[in-house]
């Protein structure tokens, strides 16, 4: 039996350690806190491999050269190296995307590449990031059974740009299908929902729907200032 990490602070991240134990027969640890992902932590674990599906910190350097650390991320790469890439995508039009899995080392989403699989954009970031769980699912198990060794990225890196709280502000959209874009690609738990102001109040938007060309419903929450 090897034992494995799942590294991530998302909420849809936490049913991949039921998932993966019900397809292996290893030993699979969930960890969520910065302050638990730490040398010391690891070495009581003794991982073969440590899998990062959603993680907003750097990988101490320490860590990934003493352990085989994997990421996911939600780009065809070298296309879309950095951050906000789910939202980056929508911005630019994409309708489908690809996971990909690589190998965690000093550059940013740089490292050799495991594998790719398929994932659709369609619906908010809560249902993208919940379907993409799945495809992850699988990609481990994958990687667990057969371990491919990774090649090297091929192709001209394209690079996107970690979004900030304040650019998800819907001041400057202008057409439907653009604020219909908005208001899904930010519409996930712990993310800065899409938002309009005025001098007295601030309108948060989810749950966004087109009723027909010229109109949209969304849940809208008002927060006095």
């Amino acid at each position: 039996m090897s034992n494995y990490i799942i590294l991530s602070q998302k909420s849809w991240n936490k049913s991949l350690l039921e998932d993966l134990s019900l397809k292996t027969d290893d030993n699979w640890v969930l960890i969520s806190s910065k302050d638990d992902f730490n040398n010391d932590n690891l070495k009581k674990i003794n991982p073969d491999k440590i899998f990062i599906p959603h993680w907003s910190y750097l990988i101490p350097e320490l860590i990934f050269n003493s352990y085989e650390c994997i990421v996911f991320h939600m780009t065809d790469l070298p296309y879309g190296r950095g951050g906000s890439p789910l939202q980056n995508l929508i911005l630019l039009g994409h309708k489908n995307t690809k996971i990909s899995a690589l190998q965690v080392e000093s550059g940013i989403d740089t490292g050799d590449i495991y594998l790719k699989k398929d994932l659709s954009l369609n619906g908010t970031a809560q249902d993208i990031y919940e379907r993409a769980n799945e495809v992850i699912s699988d990609m481990i198990v994958e990687i667990v059974k057969t371990k491919p060794v990774p090649i090297k990225q091929e192709g001209k890196p394209t690079l996107f740009k970690r979004r900030k709280p304040l650019m998800s502000n819907m001041n400057d959209v202008e057409s439907l299908d653009e604020v219909y874009d908005f208001i899904r690609m930010l519409d996930a738990d712990g993310y800065p929902h899409a938002f309009l102001e005025t001098s007295n109040c601030k309108f948060e938007f989810r749950k966004v729907s087109k009723q027909n060309d010229n109109t949209l419903e969304a849940y809208v929450r008002i927060i006095k200032k």
